[in-house]
């Protein structure tokens, strides 16, 4: 459980309809199977110990009373485990038939949590053989079936784990998802963080579409995790067949899934301290209710009529096989890569649309210089200048070579904005630096952070100056990565009038500007893009070799790969993870890239500079919110300037 990880499964075994002992034993077999793999919390499917379609059956004695024997000696098999457990079963209680999620751990039944809506409906029939639970409660005497030292209760239940307190489990059955208000609200609000289905939803066209989405859907309203189990192919009889439909998702991800029509487990871990930060963050999340933790049984709430038990777990490092992408901003699949790269470009060129007219700015100024950044900033000037009907020579893209500037990158940058026909301008400041070195007396062979950041406020001056010439405003080009990292010079490159990638990280831009050469018209301009995205990042402000071919400054050389800070960024500022637990799973997921020692060096390097350049964040120019990460301080991110990070590196090395 380290990291607030839990090891969880949906299980579908192979059953016989009415042949108890033969489904109990595979239920049996599949816990082992489950205990070998470290789960924690298994779910079966619906009235498994009997099967589903037992129609009137149900109403047989001997069925029911065999039931109860297997639920009981399914229990006992867990004495040794602390594994929390889910089967289907009937239970008669105040003179009714109910349909019940058995809840068992450590050797005995827990509780019996009863269904709360029958299905009557086209070929279900529910209502003929079971009641509905309507909030009463009754003691299960398990005795003659053999569980004698603890006395079940039959009503709905959360479990809460005492050892980790973010764990709350609750149980709800098939339909209870499917209604309009389903029970697993009630049992959020109540605390619960893992929402377990027991299932018998049977199989026709389409319906594993809706099942994913509507479990996926549920997860991500309730902020929690949520295990769907359906019923197997052992169920299907006269007109119904069964797929053994499982789902695990957290938060609206799936995490796992099966194949339909393949009996089995399905297993993955949920995070839910992860699920705990973002229901902490998200003001509108309600509150559960206060508990008196000093008693076993808490009693009811008022109004939901919900109980609460204790569990425990014992303690362990939790075996990973969920994934973790390396890249968690962009989307593994092309189609929706390629529709995230579309509205992106949408969202930025609108956002600046609005600017350009607000102001009533005649044209708008752009640095240009053959760079991945000033690229794309340059195709959203573009497209905002094609929503306003404005012709493109309304834009204008200034090149400032200096000492740095590679033949490449120059020549890039003129093509790109002939292809584009923008109105491109030249401006060498070579001279104006060296004269400012100097005026302020700073020698050129020093090539300190003075010889880089001269040049960079000379870039921002001149651009500021050409807007005021042309009447137009300066739009900025620096992404999110650089301003996490802080890698931008205060009142340089940092400063403009609006930053349309502000919103953007670095490992985004190129796939962005990707898709814009892929789907455009001309040769010229998809030519120049691809070498464009095969030029290493630079901000080419230290001397190129003698031939001017070569740059000498690489970025990643110096502040480290954006794959991994785009990696530390999404994990342990998006999610809040301890940067202890942001290494973990950067070592997981970048297996065989890079050494464990590289992670930690850049990791470190991360929290470093996040803490020390929060000042330059803290007065950043407007620019559209995109993603679900941004730093602007006047949205998601609000930092003291001067916070220490000693907390942070220090949890790095525990």
């Amino acid at each position: 459980m380290k990291d607030g990880f839990i090891k969880v499964a949906a299980c579908t075994p192979e059953i016989q309809v009415a042949d108890v002992d033969f489904s109990v034993d595979k239920i049996i077999s599949q816990l082992e199977k489950c205990r070998e793999e470290g789960v924690k919390v298994a779910v079966f499917p619906e009235l498994c110990i009997t099967g589903y379609t037992c129609q009137d059956l149900f109403f047989q004695n001997a069925l029911l009373d065999k039931a109860m024997e297997g639920v009981v000696k399914i229990a006992k098999t867990t004495a040794d485990s602390d594994m929390l457990v889910a089967v289907g079963v009937p239970v008669r209680a105040n003179g009714k038939l109910y349909n019940c999620a058995a809840v068992i751990q450590d050797g005995e039944v827990r509780a019996f949590v009863p269904k709360t809506h029958l299905p009557n409906y086209n070929e279900f029939y529910e209502a003929r053989h079971f009641a509905p639970y309507r909030g009463e409660c009754a003691a299960i005497d398990l005795r003659e079936y053999g569980q004698l030292e603890f006395i079940p209760p039959m009503e709905q239940t959360v479990f809460v784990c005492e050892e980790i307190p973010e764990l709350v489990v609750g149980f709800e059955l098939c339909e209870d998802l499917w209604v309009a208000d389903p029970v697993s609200n009630y049992l959020a609000k109540a605390g619960a963080t893992l929402i377990c289905n027991l299932s018998a939803s049977d199989e026709v066209i389409g319906k594993d579409s809706y099942r994913r989405q509507l479990v996926s859907n549920q997860s991500a309203r309730l902020v929690a995790g949520y295990i769907y189990c359906s019923a197997g192919d052992g169920e299907s009889t006269q007109d119904m067949v069964f797929s053994g439909h499982n789902i695990i998702a957290e938060n609206g991800s799936i995490l796992a899934e099966s194949r339909l029509f393949e009996n089995g487990i399905t297993i993955s871990e949920i995070d839910f301290k992860k699920l705990a930060f973002e229901r902490r963050k998200i003001s509108t999340y309600p509150a559960s209710a206060e508990w008196d933790y000093s008693s076993k049984d808490s009693g009811f709430l008022d109004k939901d009529n919900i109980s609460r038990e204790r569990f425990s777990l014992e303690m362990g490092e939790t075996a990973l096989t969920r994934k973790f992408a390396k890249t968690p901003f962009i989307p593994s699949n092309q189609a929706e890569r390629n529709e995230r790269c579309h509205l992106i470009l949408q969202m930025q060129s609108h956002g600046l649309m609005k600017r350009i007219a607000h102001t009533h700015s005649k044209t708008v100024v752009i640095g240009i210089s053959g760079g991945l950044d000033s690229t794309l900033a340059l195709l959203v000037c573009v497209m905002a200048m094609d929503l306003l009907k404005r012709p493109h020579t309304d834009i204008v893209a200034v090149t400032m070579p200096c000492f740095g500037t590679t033949k490449r990158t120059r020549s890039n940058a003129e093509i790109l904005c002939d292809a584009l026909g923008v109105t491109f301008r030249e401006v060498d400041i070579s001279k104006a630096v060296l004269q400012h070195f100097e005026d302020i007396g700073h020698d050129y062979n020093d090539h300190s952070v003075v010889f880089e950041n001269g040049q960079a406020r000379e870039r921002t001056k001149v651009l500021m100056n050409i807007a005021n010439q042309v009447s137009g405003m300066v739009v900025g080009t620096g992404d999110l990565s650089e301003l996490a990292l802080g890698w931008a010079t205060y009142n340089g490159d940092h400063m403009s009038m609006y930053g349309v990638n502000a919103s953007i990280p670095k490992t985004l831009v190129r796939h962005i500007v990707q898709y814009y050469g892929d789907t455009c018209t001309s040769d010229t301009l998809r030519n120049v893009l691809y070498d464009i995205l095969d030029t290493p990042v630079s901000p080419e402000l230290l001397p190129t070799d003698e031939s001017g071919t070569e740059m000498t400054q690489k970025t990643e050389d110096l502040v480290g790969p954006y794959e991994l800070h785009d990696f530390f960024l999404y994990y342990g500022i998006r999610w809040g993870f301890e940067p202890s637990k942001v290494k973990r799973l950067a070592k997981y997921a970048f297996e065989g890239d890079y050494p464990d020692e590289v992670i930690d060096k850049w990791l470190k390097t991360f929290y470093r500079r996040f803490f020390s350049q929060q000042f330059k964040r803290s007065c950043l120019p407007d620019g559209a919110k995109i993603g679900s990460v941004t730093l602007s301080p006047r949205g998601d991110w609000r930092m003291p300037s001067d916070a220490v990070a000693k907390l942070w590196l220090e949890d790095i090395d525990k």
